[in-house]
């Protein structure tokens, strides 16, 4: 605990110290659930996306063998590429993130006569399945600056709640003792002073 100064500049000091710290209390608190509130939304949102994933991956499990044939697995190296990833910025709680919004694929250009039938359905489902994992990551990305953050705001929630505020009270309280019982005393010596003077008058 920092040394106090039992003087009343001390006690003006420490209570404006006070109402700050009960004023800032409140807006951590609030930012504190908003965060907890963000995570579980982002935990139902990855809940949602592996589901759809695992869906998918159950629709192509009849296709996995022909999706293993290598004219199919060659093609699609060479047809399936990412051109871009389109991500929104949300605010949350005073934090930046990023939010999945699509996947764009380049154009495939392929021969319809000599490629494999199966070439349009492996490509369909792959980028799906691409489409998922990107999300997933990104939201991945979410929760890990939001928990960063929340860990740092409940920090200084456990800061002013359990130290600051208690710490504050008590050195209000202690100089106020401290001061009280400085006037006790001046009050007396002010009675004895007095009283001395009468003596020596009579």
């Amino acid at each position: 605990m920092p040394k106090i100064k039992f003087t009343k500049s001390e006690l003006k000091s420490q209570r404006d110290s006070l109402k700050q710290f009960q004023r800032f209390l409140p807006t951590l608190q609030l930012k504190k659930q908003q965060l907890q509130l963000e995570i579980r939304k982002c935990g139902e949102k990855m809940a949602f996306v592996v589901g759809g994933e695992k869906k998918l991956f159950g629709e192509m499990e009849a296709w996995f063998e022909i999706f293993s044939d290598t004219a199919v697995s060659s093609m699609l190296s060479q047809v399936l590429v990412i051109k871009d990833v389109v991500t929104s910025k949300a605010n949350i709680a005073g934090l930046d993130v990023s939010v999945f919004e699509s996947i764009v694929f380049e154009e495939a250009e392929y021969n319809l006569f000599t490629t494999p039938p199966a070439l349009d359905d492996a490509l369909k489902f792959m980028r799906k399945s691409i489409s998922f994992q990107v999300e997933k990551d990104i939201i991945k990305k979410q929760i890990e600056l939001i928990s960063q953050e929340l860990r740092i705001t409940s920090q200084r929630v456990n800061l002013f709640e359990k130290i600051k505020i208690p710490e504050t009270r008590e050195n209000i309280r202690i100089i106020q003792i401290y001061l009280g019982d400085q006037d006790t005393a001046g009050v007396c010596r002010s009675k004895m002073a007095k009283k001395k003077m009468q003596e020596k008058a009579a």
